[in-house]
């Protein structure tokens, strides 16, 4: 497949911490299959300062476990900056989310922003959901954004049912 461009994807915090969730061992299962990937450098990977930020807040093992699986990985690590803050504040106008959602606002906003081709979450609450999806395709035409995909990482390996 020479010649074919490497799938650019935003990974947020959630994907992080699923290599360490113990308790989820098929969705653990799934997000190291995707690692291995991302480890084979089968994506571009690109991450925020918002999922730094939430790595940091973590207890002390917990942050240092986090951060050793992103030293495992190449990836861009991109800025809050007033683009993104903008197309964030977008899902809140148009009620995509709530404001205490802000900061899964950033992560999409980020990805949108970033020229990201997908968002790789396992947050279906505020994230991988119908309502969401719609919107982010909403929110990047209006803001002039080409569109991007929200997944699983099991929609990336293949694992999905």
């Amino acid at each position: 497949m020479k010649g074919l461009k490497k799938p650019k994807i935003y990974i947020d915090t959630s994907v992080i911490s699923l290599l360490d969730q113990l308790e989820s061992p098929k969705r653990r299962a799934e997000t190291c299959e995707l690692w291995k990937k991302i480890e084979n450098k089968e994506f571009d990977v690109v991450i925020s300062t918002v999922t730094m930020s939430e790595i940091l807040r973590n207890v002390p093992e917990k942050k240092e476990k986090l951060l050793s699986y992103l030293k495992e990985i190449e990836y861009s690590l991109v800025a809050i900056d007033e683009r993104s803050i903008a197309v964030a504040s977008r899902f809140i106008d148009l009620g995509i989310l709530k404001k205490r959602s802000f900061n899964d606002c950033q992560h999409i906003a980020v990805a949108i922003v970033s020229g990201a081709d997908i968002i790789v979450s396992w947050n279906f609450k505020h994230v991988v959901n119908d309502k969401t999806i719609s919107g982010v395709k909403v929110v990047a035409d209006l803001e002039g954004y080409k569109g991007i995909l929200i997944y699983t990482p099991s929609i990336l390996t293949g694992e999905q049912e």
